[in-house]
């Protein structure tokens, strides 16, 4: 390579690294430099879109995999012992056979990640491979390339059901009104459909069936690639400089699949791990468990441990140098003649004894941790009682590295909607133009007739009789509050004196040009809850058949107010009351109802869609510049959509612009939270305006102290000029680069005001099965839980009295500042009546509350006062408060939080927490997809928690604990022997064998501990959650019980040693005739010191244990024929031979075995049966609570009813800062 073309890679390399830092990119079409060189391409710079997510090749693998092992610093711990037993005064073995442990190790972690590698190398393989259309200008249409060769300024084209390659801006679809629906399950987990339209400009939407990409002239200026996946800044300027603006509506992600399309084709704008699903594909998560964090400082203080036993035998060895009165034979000078002084000498044996008591930190602990927790994680997801039949899941674990820390969790952060509840929504109620209207779910089915009402409201079919040869008769609302129902309904459709008449529905718009501008208010009510959305059309015949049907969200259950609650119903009935029902359509269009599938975002939208079609307000279609719907009279109306104003988090609304296709007016139809809606209507507001106003708004609170979910639903007449002069301003906004998000929201704000306000409804969302025993369970194992929702207060209050997180006989305390609250707590705690009791206190706390709360000055007093309660409720909280939340209790209390949640707007909350648990409900899987741990009921989290988080914790850290002792205890061995050796660094045991002893003979065991004990039965756990505590706080592995452990193993090896020693005293036995008897009565201790701790035998166990003690007899025996010189000058041959034919043998290991378990085994017999005593007590008592709660549950909570909450604004702590 010359110098030249060296600095000309250089220099490219550096212009290409400013294009891609640049905030803005300018993009052309590649085909005008279709076969030239790549140095010629316009878009050279940016990446192609072949992908690669090994992290090896077949030249760095070895290094590479080398550096990362080395990140553990134990692994360099025992490689720098490995070479310090190179150098030959300080040595304590053979340099190679040191080797073996490091070795073995490192290896078997290199296979596994060399695995894992050669997987992702055959997806990727896989993938870039994929083929795809990108059109050639050489061959005049679109070729089959693969993905990797695709480049930006590419044109793509996709088919019906193919994965779109790379990220396009789309130009063209075979839809007329261009139109794309793409599925982004591979994406955001979300299977519903979602719409993408072309570039705005009629430059883009081609009118003939095929499309020129030649003809593409314009330049296409993109923000530079980020991993947002809901927003998207771009613009193409035409070649009159023209600027049409482009959003995330216009881009087609790589990754998802397109779907009800036959075709669509466009822009690369971003390719290969510049894509946004690239971007977001960060990897596996790493956590690191609290147990783990514990480990490490464990594992540091036998560091200590192994320097002062070194430092003792470095003492020691220059103590008995100095005591020697000459040299001894047996201290070999070196070549020169030459003896190393006596401190000197210590200095090497310091060393010396480093390397010989090197296995006092347990090399092989960090993978046995690693086998345990694969075993723990394949246990928990094939659990039976963990598995959904209903959406055929089961649990999901993502971080394989903390399961034990569900066993210590102590707070509990909890989404309400689709999280304790149902999410499948109900629609319940509904206040029109000031009159409230109960009825049944999701309207009322065409084909039942028993309805519990007061109003009737009869829609015919087309405006005809519904007997043939009759007239109509307008006018259809009857007040039937003196009669039921029932005989209302049979008295005026099957009157005997009459049965020739029929009902016009009072919506009936008459098509004329004497018609009246003015709608009435229950059109527009119902019209836009059929268009006020972004529901997907589908019919049942297209390409992509959903399984979701309308059966699945409209129940057939009624909705029946108590009589004695007078907050809720009572309440509304003293306002005027009505009841819509729907009659059955006889002659319907081309298309029926049953063809059509509604794909919605939220299971809000679907319910409300599903209601107007109901009452007979269908929405038939949707494109992006119309809406169609059908009326009850059979009419159809196509609304020509001229903006979207979609819902964000910060207006809490949505509008749809339309112009109405009879009045020709332009209409704005907007629903969102009482209180944005309520602030934007006109002013003044008086005479029956007012009074609507004020009855929907009373509505609404008895709708949300039931427990219904509340929206509002306004509409405004805007004048042309005004849509004009407001056109010109959005344009700009959707054209901008720079604080686009801003402009679009102040766009939308300028449009909706002086709304005319025309109804609310109320949405129930049910609790799921078994939420308030699961609660229970969870407060009884001293878990706080906390929910945090973004619904009003009144409702949040309702469920947590339904769900049980609120009880009735919580504290009463009404405050208005925190200080007064905090002191009130804290009298009440200071109470010596209130000595040894349950705390029984509850906050509930609002948004704008909750901002001040968090503020610097005040969160120390928040959490003081959060500390003292029993449970805490959040409402209207953002889903930054959320994770704000967590974080704030988890750094200020040093507890381990948990949080749980469904939706999107849970994900911050879920990363924030030490534990997050994503439940796949209803609102996609962008939470499963950000958690640790996978549901699919929140049920589950009981059985998750209670059970397997208690056996993985008690199994792990036992486990953890056995290995020090175990690793303590043996090396002790030789540590005890350098006393009797002048600490000269001695084995007395083949160092083969110890090596042996350590990864095979007690290797299998301890794993088999981890993975399959259970200290309590399931059931037990299940029945007396307080068992869980144990694992709280500072749990079984703490810094008492470990060093109790390291005293025990002292103790055994204590015994081990000087047993043997003892018999052995005075006779002429060589050092392996010493050592093999020591040896195997420490294997035996060490196995059944295990065998007391193991709570629940299984075959598994007797297997492991008794192969374990053959396997180390059968070794022993044949190395000892087998092996004469393999670590000379030591010869082992034919010692277990000769010493299992003295009965001395077998004496020193019964003896030493007995003395040497004496204490565990009394400690444990001690122990046992008073533990199994008291948790039977406590079994049986938890068993009479639970049934007396379930005879309870089954009399006054058996379904989520929103009145059980008539008092709770006497028992709540209510916070409000003004």
């Amino acid at each position: 390579m010359t110098k030249r073309s060296l600095l000309t890679l250089v220099r490219d390399a550096l212009r290409g690294q400013r294009a891609r830092d640049r905030d803005l990119r300018n993009l052309v079409s590649n085909l005008p430099y279709e076969g030239l060189e790549r140095s010629k391409q316009p878009n050279r710079y940016f990446q192609s879109n072949g992908i690669k997510t090994t992290k090896y090749t077949l030249l760095t693998f070895v290094p590479m995999n080398l550096y990362e092992q080395f990140h553990r610093l134990a692994n360099i711990y025992f490689v720098g012992l490995v070479i310090l037993n190179f150098f030959p005064v300080v040595n304590a073995f053979q340099p190679q056979v040191a080797l073996i442990p490091i070795c073995v190790i490192l290896a078997l972690t290199a296979l596994k990640d060399a695995w894992e590698d050669f997987r992702r190398y055959q997806s990727d393989r896989k993938l870039n491979n994929t083929p795809c259309l990108v059109y050639s200008r050489r061959e005049k249409q679109f070729a089959e390339r693969c993905w990797k060769d695709v480049q930006v300024g590419d044109f793509v084209k996709v088919a019906c059901n193919e994965i779109i390659p790379a990220d396009l801006l789309l130009l063209h679809t075979s839809d007329p009104n261009g139109v794309c629906h793409i599925e982004t399950a591979n994406l955001d987990g979300e299977t519903n459909l979602k719409q993408r339209t072309v570039v705005h400009g009629s430059l883009f939407i081609s009118k003939h069936p095929e499309f020129d990409p030649e003809s593409f002239n314009s330049r296409v200026v993109c923000e530079k690639p980020n991993n947002n996946l809901n927003h998207f800044k771009c613009y193409v300027e035409k070649p009159d400089e023209e600027k049409v603006g482009a959003g995330i509506e216009s881009l087609l992600l790589r990754g998802c699949t397109v779907r009800n399309t036959d075709h669509a084709a466009g822009f690369v704008v971003y390719a290969g791990h510049e894509t946004k699903s690239m971007l977001n594909n960060s990897g596996p998560r790493y956590k690191r468990s609290k147990l783990e964090r514990k480990l490490n400082v464990d594992v540091l203080f036998c560091v200590i441990l192994l320097f002062a036993m070194c430092l003792i035998g470095s003492l020691g060895h220059y103590l008995w140098r100095l005591s020697l009165p000459d040299v001894p034979p047996y201290l070999v000078a070196d070549g020169n003649g030459h003896l190393d002084s006596p401190s000197l000498s210590s200095f090497y044996m310091f060393f010396t004894m480093i390397i010989l008591l090197q296995i006092l930190i347990p090399i092989s602990l960090y993978v046995s941790i690693e086998l345990v927790k694969m075993g723990q994680i394949f246990f928990i997801t094939n659990d039976v009682d963990l598995y959904d039949e209903e959406t055929d899941s089961r649990v999901q674990c993502k971080a394989l590295n903390i399961t034990e820390d569900l066993g210590q969790v102590e707070y509990i952060f909890s989404d309400k909607t689709g999280t304790l509840t149902e999410n499948k929504m109900l629609f319940r109620r509904c206040s029109i133009m000031g009159t409230e209207f109960p009825h049944k779910e999701n309207g009322t089915s065409h084909t039942q007739w028993n309805c519990f009402s007061s109003l009737l409201i009869v829609l015919s079919s087309r405006g005809q009789c519904m007997h043939e040869g009759k007239p109509p008769v307008h006018l259809s609302i009857f007040n039937s509050q003196p009669h039921p129902l029932p005989i209302l309904l049979s008295t005026l459709l099957f009157s005997p004196k009459d049965k020739s008449f029929s009902f016009i529905p009072p919506f009936q718009i008459t098509r004329g040009e004497n018609s009246s501008r003015k709608t009435d208010p229950y059109l527009d009510f119902f019209l836009a809850l059929a268009i006020c959305n972004t529901v997907v059309v589908s019919m049942a015949t297209a390409r992509r058949r959903r399984v979701s049907t309308e059966d699945s969200v409209i129940e057939e259950s009624h909705f029946h107010p108590p009589a004695d609650k007078k907050e809720g119903t009572d309440a509304i009935s003293r306002h005027r009351k009505c009841s819509l029902h729907v009659l059955s359509q006889s002659d319907v269009s081309a298309v029926t109802s049953a063809d059509l599938r509604y794909e919605a975002e939220s299971p809000d939208e679907a319910a409300l869609v599903y209601a107007a079609k109901a009452y007979g307000f269908v929405l038939l279609a949707r494109t992006p510049n119309s809406v169609t719907v059908r009326l009850p009279s059979g009419d159809e109306l196509v609304f020509e959509v001229l903006d979207t104003l979609t819902f964000d988090s910060n207006r809490k609304r949505m509008s749809v612009l339309v112009k109405h296709p009879v009045t020709k007016e332009y209409v704005l139809y907007t629903k969102g939270a009482d209180y944005a809606i309520m602030e934007l209507l006109g002013t003044p507001y008086a005479g029956k305006q007012k009074n609507v106003a004020t009855d929907t708004q009373h509505h609404v609170d008895c709708y949300a102290k039931e427990g219904l979910r509340t929206l509002c639903f306004a509409k405004k007449i805007v004048s042309e000029k005004m849509y004009e002069d407001w056109l010109v301003g959005r344009q700009r906004a959707l054209a901008a680069i720079d604080n686009r998000e801003e402009l679009i929201m102040e766009t939308a704000g300028q449009l909706e005001t002086n709304l005319s306000l025309l109804g609310a409804t109320g949405i129930e969302d049910r609790l799921q099965e078994s939420v308030p025993d699961t609660i229970v369970a969870l407060r009884e194992a001293g878990i706080q839980v906390w929910v945090l929702t973004g619904d009003k207060p009144e409702t949040a209050v309702n469920i947590g009295y339904a769900c049980r997180l609120l009880e009735e006989e919580d504290l009463l305390t009404c405050t208005a500042i925190l200080d007064c609250t905090l002191e009130e707590v804290k009298r009440y705690n200071d109470d010596p009546r209130n000595v040894d009791t349950t705390q029984n206190i509850s906050v509930v706390i609002d948004g704008p509350t909750l901002t001040m709360a968090l503020s610097p000055d005040l969160r120390d007093r928040f959490m003081e006062l959060a500390r003292r309660c029993r449970s805490v409720l959040c409402c209207r909280v953002t889903p930054l408060q959320k994770s704000r939340v967590v974080k704030l209790v988890r750094e200020k209390l040093k507890v381990m939080t948990l949080a749980v949640g469904d939706g999107a707007n849970d994900v911050n909350m879920i990363q924030a927490a030490d534990i997050g648990i994503g439940i796949s409900g209803q609102e996609g899987m962008q939470a499963v997809m950000a958690s640790d741990f996978a549901i699919s009921r929140f049920k589950h989290l009981k059985k998750l928690l209670l059970v397997h988080g208690h056996w993985c914790y008690t199994r792990l850290a036992n486990m953890i604990i056995y290995f020090f002792y175990k690793n303590v205890a043996y090396v002790n061995l030789l540590f005890w022997y350098q006393f009797f050796c002048g600490f000269s660094g001695t084995a007395m045991i083949d160092y083969w064998l110890m090596i042996f002893f350590n990864l095979f003979f007690t290797s299998v065991p301890p794993i088999m501990f981890g993975i399959m004990d259970r200290d309590v039965s399931a059931e037990v756990l299940l029945g007396v959650p307080e068992l869980y505590r144990t694992g709280q706080g500072k749990g079984e592995y703490n810094f008492l019980t470990f060093w109790i452990s390291i005293l025990d193993a002292f103790y055994q090896s204590l015994v081990c040693f000087f047993v043997p020693y003892l018999v052995y005293q005075g006779s002429d036995v060589d050092i392996f005739t010493f050592g093999t008897p020591l040896n195997t009565s420490s294997l035996f201790v060490i196995l059944l010191h295990l065998s007391i701790e193991i709570k629940a035998w299984t075959v598994v166990h007797w297997v492991v244990m008794l192969g374990s003690v053959l396997l180390y007899f059968v070794v022993t025996l044949a190395f000892s024929a087998i092996c004469v010189t393999c670590n000379p000058p030591s010869n082992p041959y034919w010692i277990l031979q000769s010493q299992m034919a003295d009965p001395t043998f077998y004496l020193i290991c019964i003896l030493t075995t007995v003395v040497a378990l004496l204490p565990r085994y009394q400690k444990s017999c001690d122990t046992c049966p008073f533990l199994k005593h008291k948790h039977a007590d406590r079994w049986s008592v938890g068993q009479l609570l639970h049934n007396q709660y379930a005879i309870a549950q089954n009399n006054h909570l058996h379904s989520y009813s929103p009145h059980s909450s008539s008092s709770y604004s006497l028992k709540i702590l209510f916070l409000h800062f003004f």
